[in-house]
């Protein structure tokens, strides 16, 4: 029986589960890629428990996710709505964030080829490439579109006014910002600025890239090569500050009867109706866990309680470190747009 529901995801028609699946930490980031054999049933025990909304990029791997994926929704591409994004190329060693033409129509076509897809439901710019007017990347975008080779175009961790500007060339179905308890900057201008469009929101690390699960134990658990080791707030200077309120978070979970991580997705979900959170995992028993968050009702004293706790600037440390100051969220310049014209 489906206990996940589904909602309208933006103004455009597109409908998901309430709760979707990141699957970002099968193949890369979180450590080792992780047997194709375990992640296929995953994603089949997902879909079976009513999960029919699956996060993918051409990045995750790279490429070796969206392979992953195709492999598991063999057969059962009509059940489920995918996602996956273009944007991030890590070309010669070096990262590169893109938004030109010729490289989102190349990006499309190679990500449809590994998922074995005629079709993406929902493509996402990953991040954006500030050297291009978002106006010259979504007129691709919307090429693609009229050739069916995407349905729903989304961005990821743009500005608001980026937001606006893209949205105006052709509407935009769904930004995926970073929300949840440790992340909630998106509050003051780029959610507003969604609802105020009809954009769906997709949070993606809506249990702070699993810290609300264990708190500042987690990072005993990791592995050298898990990129978690490197981010600001999981160092010992910020460590020991964070995991004092993910304790108290943990007391008011225990007194809910739910687990810290149930309560922190739990108040991702009371953030509205037009918020589906992506929580990544690679166990069957935390996916479990996850999907009763959905059975987690919070009163607005307790949304009052962990929003005192949780507070705008509560936890130390920003949310990527210096080297990755590109994978916030940014802004595309507005150059000469008369030099981006189809000859």
């Amino acid at each position: 029986m489906d206990g996940v529901g589904r909602m309208k995801l933006g103004s455009q028609g597109l409908e998901v589960s309430r709760q979707g699946l990141g699957c970002m930490g099968m193949s890369s980031a979180y450590g080792p890629p992780k047997p194709e054999c375990e992640m296929i049933a995953l994603i089949h025990h997902a879909i079976d428990s009513g999960i029919t909304f699956f996060d993918s990029s051409d990045i995750y791997g790279p490429f070796t996710n969206e392979i992953l994926l195709g492999k598991a929704l063999e057969g059962k591409r009509e059940k489920v709505k995918f996602a996956t994004k273009f944007g991030i190329s890590f070309a010669d060693g070096k990262v590169d964030v893109r938004g030109d033409p010729g490289y989102v129509r190349a990006a499309c076509e190679s990500s449809l080829k590994r998922l074995q897809m005629d079709c993406i439901d929902l493509y996402y710019q990953h991040r954006i490439d500030t050297r291009i007017p978002i106006e010259v990347t979504m007129g691709e975008l919307k090429k693609l579109v009229q050739e069916g080779k995407i349905k729903y175009i989304g961005l990821s961790e743009a500005s608001a006014s980026t937001i606006r500007r893209a949205h105006a060339v052709h509407p935009i179905t769904a930004v995926q910002l970073e929300w949840s308890l440790w992340t909630r900057d998106v509050e003051e201008d780029i959610v507003p600025t969604c609802r105020e469009l009809g954009i769906g929101i997709v949070a993606y690390s809506p249990l702070g890239r699993g810290f609300f699960s264990s708190g500042a134990k987690l990072v005993e658990n990791m592995s050298d090569d898990d990129f978690r080791k490197f981010l600001p707030r999981f160092q010992p200077e910020n460590l020991e500050h964070n995991n004092h309120i993910f304790e108290r978070v943990n007391e008011m979970a225990t007194r809910k009867g739910c687990t810290s991580s149930q309560l922190a997705l739990a108040w991702v979900h009371h953030q509205g109706s037009d918020v589906c959170p992506i929580p990544g995992t690679t166990k069957i028993e935390n996916l479990n866990q996850n999907i009763g968050a959905l059975s987690v009702k919070l009163t607005s004293e307790e949304m009052a309680e962990l929003e005192s706790l949780a507070f705008a600037d509560a936890f130390k440390g920003e949310r990527y470190g210096a080297s990755f100051s590109s994978w916030t969220w940014r802004k595309s310049e507005t150059p000469d747009l008369s030099s981006w014209k189809d000859e």
